[in-house]
């Protein structure tokens, strides 16, 4: 199921996308035993019997309104806590990463993880803010995001796919000047409207074990990134099984599981992005997620 929030008539709603994509079926249509004020709630306390009535009211499919007579949002517009990133995950970004940046970067042992603070998300079709009084070098980063299902600590590699609810996807919006300034990622990653997400959630069922799907992205229709999962270093359940040994996983939480190459600070010159440029990120399986450069 492709789970989403949306807004209609000024009202904010929880549902599903139809299988087809074109409509959207509202909470209400979905005959699960209670309602959710939204979707973090719903991956939170929904029982198994409520997502699989979810299920049989899409295949059905009554009740459904058009999706161009909605607005998508960001489908958790709050996260539970700062999004869990995981960095130069693909060996392509890696090698482009070590090239571009003065500081000395060796390949790590282990993966390499780093806090998104996210005040809000910003959904698609929203905008994003440049800042360029702030830093002018300001980039993009497409990730498959994974939202964790049930909260859990020591979580074995091979049990990680029942700790997950489904994927997203995400846009690790970079300011590359204060990446550099203050040595590390947190301060450039972190900006008001620096994390687009969505269009929708995707429940695991919907694309199991091993992950091989294809992204990527285009500034302006010109496709800058294009890789496949396949290529990950660290693998999705080694990464939550790594990330969970002492820490708690809590249903809710977000891992940005790394970008390939093609991000704007490797191209030749560099090719940042400017007010009035239109970002796609696409993943397989997930859709397109959309926003405008002001």
């Amino acid at each position: 199921m492709k789970f989403v929030r949306y807004q209609v008539s000024g009202e904010e709603k929880v549902g599903v996308l139809t299988q087809d994509g074109s409509a959207v079926l509202a909470q209400k249509a979905l005959g699960m035993g209670r309602q959710f004020s939204n979707l973090l709630e719903l991956i939170q306390t929904a029982a198994p019997e409520d997502l699989a009535a979810a299920r049989r009211s899409v295949a059905a499919g009554k009740g459904a309104v058009p999706i161009e007579s909605v607005k998508l949002l960001s489908p958790i517009d709050r996260p539970l806590h700062d999004v869990i990133c995981v960095g130069v995950n693909y060996r392509d970004h890696l090698t482009e990463t070590k090239e571009k940046f003065d500081t000395a970067f060796e390949e790590p042992a282990k993966p390499v993880y780093f806090g998104k603070r996210v005040l809000r998300t910003i959904g698609p079709e929203e905008a994003i803010e440049s800042r360029p009084e702030i830093d002018p070098c300001l980039d993009y980063e497409v990730e498959l995001g994974v939202i964790i299902g049930k909260t859990g600590v020591d979580i074995p590699k091979e049990k990680a796919e029942e700790y997950i609810f489904g994927y997203t996807i995400i846009n690790d919006v970079s300011a590359r000047t204060l990446q550099k300034q203050h040595v590390q990622w947190y301060r450039g990653k972190s900006m008001d409207t620096f994390t687009p997400m969505g269009p929708v959630i995707v429940t695991k069922d919907e694309i199991p074990f091993p992950i091989t799907l294809n992204l990527c992205s285009r500034v302006n229709g010109e496709t800058r990134q294009q890789s496949n999962t396949r290529y990950f270093i660290t693998d999705i359940p080694t990464l939550i099984a790594d990330v969970s040994r002492g820490m708690t996983l809590e249903a809710g939480d977000i891992i940005a599981t790394g970008t390939p190459a093609g991000v704007g600070m490797a191209m030749d010159p560099p090719c940042y992005l400017r007010c009035g440029d239109v970002v796609e990120c696409e993943i397989e399986k997930i859709g397109i997620l959309r926003n405008t450069i002001k």
